[in-house]
């Protein structure tokens, strides 16, 4: 049951957030490279999945332009209160992870495939290692038939936080950028380490080149 204090963080926490989010994107106005790929899957109607790094959860629901989305979100506390503020930009969740209710979220993900809906996941969640990628999204690429594309957001001023994923806070008025990495298929012939190999270095390739962007700029990303 729930304590007092619980309720009360559950019910504002993430009304807070949703505001303090939408507050900082509309000051950091930041840029979108590498979309082309993916606005043409959305024309001819296909559903993707998105993978993004745990650190950049933050910002990455105003980076989404597409029809409606669903996220494997941790069913931790924690997990609980992006849940909530994710709703806020209706942005649905799927609750669970790799070490909590994985095969049961992830079976709910394959579900959801066979619907009009994104889907996306932090392959690196909810505990880690960082930036490294874990196969439940390779699973559910390889189940649906849908692609994987990687998606990076960085900053050139912010804060990170001492914890596991050195989770990113964006500081206002400085640059942005979303980037999107060209999308991945999971092939018949190949098995799922395979896949998982790819997909880790074409984020990491992202996320590169997300921090490149920046420096045309003379900044680096945070």
């Amino acid at each position: 049951m729930p304590s007092f204090g619980d309720k009360l963080l559950l019910g504002i926490a993430p009304w807070l957030a949703a505001r303090i989010i939408a507050w900082l994107s509309r000051r950091l106005k930041p840029e979108v490279i590498g979309d082309a790929s993916l606005n043409r899957l959305w024309a001819s109607r296909q559903q993707v999945i998105f993978s993004f790094w745990h650190d950049q959860l933050l910002l990455i629901v105003k980076g989404y332009k597409g029809p409606g989305a669903k996220v494997l979100i941790s069913s931790s506390r924690d997990g609980e209160l992006i849940a909530r503020t994710m709703a806020y930009f209706d942005i649905g969740a799927v609750r669970g992870s790799s070490s909590r209710g994985g095969r049961t979220a992830v079976k709910a993900m394959i579900d959801l495939s066979r619907e009009p809906l994104d889907l996306g996941f932090t392959p690196d969640g909810p505990k880690g290692p960082r930036h490294i990628a874990k196969t439940g999204v390779v699973q559910l690429a390889k189940v649906s038939g849908r692609p994987v594309v990687p998606m990076a957001f960085a900053c050139s001023h912010g804060h990170r936080f001492q914890s596991w994923d050195r989770f990113l806070l964006p500081y206002p008025w400085g640059r942005a950028v979303y980037s999107f990495g060209e999308p991945l298929w999971y092939e018949k012939s190949e098995d799922l380490e395979s896949f998982l190999s790819r997909l880790q270095i074409a984020m990491d390739d992202n996320t590169r080149r997300a921090g490149e962007h920046l420096s045309q700029y003379g900044l680096s990303a945070v």
